[in-house]
Formats: structure tokens, sequence, C-alpha cells
């Protein structure tokens, strides 16, 4: 008797400290709807029917730093960027005899005209594209409000504009565009310290941005309660969060207003070692601590990220911090030159097509998918908005 009344107790205490510890992780956010497609898949509903394509889109919340005080080390982060990157991304090739390309998402408060130059450089070069990641906040002295966010926009249009960034074409007309990924992940007021605009959705829109990068946000409050989903989201101008549901982008379907949302990979990963087996919550993060194994690529693969009724279109958005310098023993070492060897050797062998893409040509091949579209997807790179003008 005293014995199962223990037995049940343990159960008891192992069931809250793993709801707690799901609590803290925000796993719960996110859980259900996680659920719901790995049930999709297994009863053949949903999901993935053998990709034949891979769309691979590294973006990176580039931030070198604004203290003047250490403009050497910041001149040292990004040198390692113009210097290594290269030889890396030359010696790989696409399905599309395209070279790796990066998406560098940079912040106007860190900006410097020599750091933008070099990074245009690359860009003429065909080793990515630049975009706008902007950190903002309600904090004193300085509170963020609507009329503020989108001065700092217009602004960051305007001067990255002089160098070519976001000009492209829309129908043989000039427009200014742009992708964009929230600092903290605090998109549209979801974590208030670090936003404070409710209606950060629609003026994302007004100013031209095209899609989202920000999320999956693994362990913060502002992850979405879609997962693994390509999907617009419609602004409530008055609450906070307004993308934690939305509509998916689906072939055939039609825009409804949204902000697209382009998401990366969440999702429970199992691994093997010395002990049993465990899993491990992967967010497509690249870093020191978190390397590109060839176990992750496949993994991001087999997370089947697609446009509704396009599913042999796989996207994989992971993410970086490639400014710091720790990330670029990664970022520009043997670690990413096993991940790209990886991919390309599946390529290679047909077990699929690559793509390199950036957040621009990404967006344009999913808008191709979505108009039902088909072939192969790197003929749609420029499918809508054409490149910047550097």
């Amino acid at each position: 008797m005293w014995f199962l009344i223990l037995l049940a107790a343990a159960i008891l205490l192992s069931l809250f400290v793993f709801a707690l510890l799901m609590a803290r992780r925000k796993i719960h956010i996110w859980l259900p709807e996680y659920c719901r497609q790995a049930v999709g898949k297994r009863l053949g509903r949903s999901g993935v029917r053998g990709p034949e394509h891979v769309l691979f889109c590294l973006v990176d919340h580039f931030e070198p730093g604004w203290n003047r005080a250490d403009i050497s080390k910041q001149r040292d982060r990004v040198n390692g960027w113009v210097e290594k990157y290269p030889l890396i991304a030359r010696e790989f090739r696409d399905s599309d005899g395209c070279p790796p390309r990066h998406t560098w998402f940079y912040p106007p408060h860190y900006f410097s005209e020599e750091h933008i130059l070099k990074l245009v450089s690359l860009c003429r070069e065909g080793f990515g594209e630049m975009e706008m990641h902007l950190h903002h906040s309600r904090m004193v002295p300085f509170p963020d409000t609507s009329e503020t966010l989108r001065r700092k926009i217009l602004d960051c249009i305007d001067l990255y504009s002089r160098f070519g960034i976001f000009r492209t074409e829309i129908n043989g007309q000039p427009r200014f565009r742009y992708a964009f990924i929230h600092g903290d992940w605090a998109l549209d007021n979801s974590r208030q310290a670090y936003c404070g605009v409710n209606d950060e959705i629609t003026i994302l829109q007004e100013t031209g941005c095209y899609a989202d990068f920000t999320f999956p946000s693994y362990m913060v409050e502002s992850q979405p309660g879609m997962v693994n989903s390509i999907y617009y989201a419609k602004d409530d101008p008055l609450k906070p969060k307004s993308y934690h549901r939305g509509t998916a982008v689906r072939v055939g379907g039609k825009d409804r207003g949204g902000l697209m949302m382009i998401q990366g990979p969440l999702g429970f990963r199992w691994k093997s070692g010395n002990r049993l087996w465990r899993p491990a919550v992967d967010d497509g993060e690249i870093s020191l601590n978190n390397p590109p194994t060839p176990e992750r690529v496949d993994f991001w693969i087999e997370m089947g990220i697609h446009v509704e009724g396009k599913p042999e279109w796989v996207v994989v958005k992971v993410f970086t911090h490639g400014a710091a310098r720790a990330q670029q023993r990664v970022l520009l070492g043997e670690d990413i030159r096993r991940m790209h060897e990886h991919l390309v050797k599946k390529s290679s062998s047909g077990k699929y097509c690559l793509h390199y893409v950036t957040a621009r040509e990404l967006y344009n091949i999913i808008k191709a998918a979505e108009d039902g579209r088909s072939g192969n997807p790197g003929m749609f790179r420029d499918y809508e908005l054409g490149p910047y003008a550097y």
C-alpha cells in the first residue's frame, strides 16, 4: 500500500516538474500546434511527401556593436566576413549554380558607413543581401510610440537606400521594400519592455515590409502559437502579439492583407549519446554552442515547412548572430563548411535539389508557390521583388 502511494507521489511530482519546465521554457505556447502537425503528418493528411527541393535561407541578426570606443573590434568583426566568407562560399554551389547566400539583417542604430560598404561589396559579388533588424523600446528615457517607430523605419529606409539597399522594382516600377527581424524577439509589443507599439505590424506593412523573419523565439513569451508555418498575420492595432495566429499561405490562396510570417524550424529532436535517448528542442539557431551538424540539418529539412499544397518545396530558414567574434568560429570555419558539404552531397546524390536563397528570394519563391507556379523554384528568385539596386 505504501509503495503505491509513494509511486503515485513520485509520478505526480515528476508531472509537476515537467509542467514547470514546460512553462518556464514557454513550450506550452506552441506544443498543441506542434502535436497537431505531427499527428497530421503521421496520418498522411499533411506533411512532406519526399521533398524534391530544399530552400535554404540563413538569416543573420548582425550586430557589430555601437560603442565608439570599440570601433577597432567592430571593424574586425565585419572584416572577418569580408575576408573569410567568400573563401568558403566559393567552394560550394547549389542546383542552380549559386553559392551559399547570406542575409545580413543590419540594425540602423549600429550604422557605420564603413560596415555598410563592406557588406554591400559582398552582396554585389552574389554572396547575399541586406535587410532590416531593429531594436526599440518602451523604456525611458526614449520610449517608442507608433509615430517614433514609423520615423525610425523611414529614416532607416532613407539612409540604407543611399547604398542601394531596399531599392527594388515591382512590375518595372521602383519601390522600397524590406524584410524585418525584431530585436529581442519582441514583435508587435509581445515583450512590452522591448517594444511598446501595438500596431507595429500595420506600421511595417505601410512602410514597405514584405515579410517578417523574427521567429521562432524558443523560451520567450513572444513565440506564436503557430509553429513551423508560413502565414499571414493581420494586425489588431489595439492589442499586442497580433501574429499569434494567422492564415496559412497556400497554393491558390490570396493575400488577405496581413504581413507574411516566415518561420524557421522549432521542435523536438531526439539524439543519442552514451546515455539513454533524450529529446532536445531545436530552434534552428547556429552558434558556438549549437553548431550546424549534419544531424541538425537533416532535422530542419524533416520539419517540412512549406506553403500549404506545395510540400515538395521545403523551407529551411535558420538564424544566427554572425557579428559576434565567438560565433564566427562556427560561421566562418570548419563547422559551416561541413554543413555545406552535407547539403551539397545530399543534393548531388539526388536526395533533393538544393537552393541557397536570401530572405528576398525566399519570399519571391513563396509568392510563386502561392500563385500555383511549379517546376524549379530557383526560377522564381525575382518573381515579385527584383534585386536591390546595389
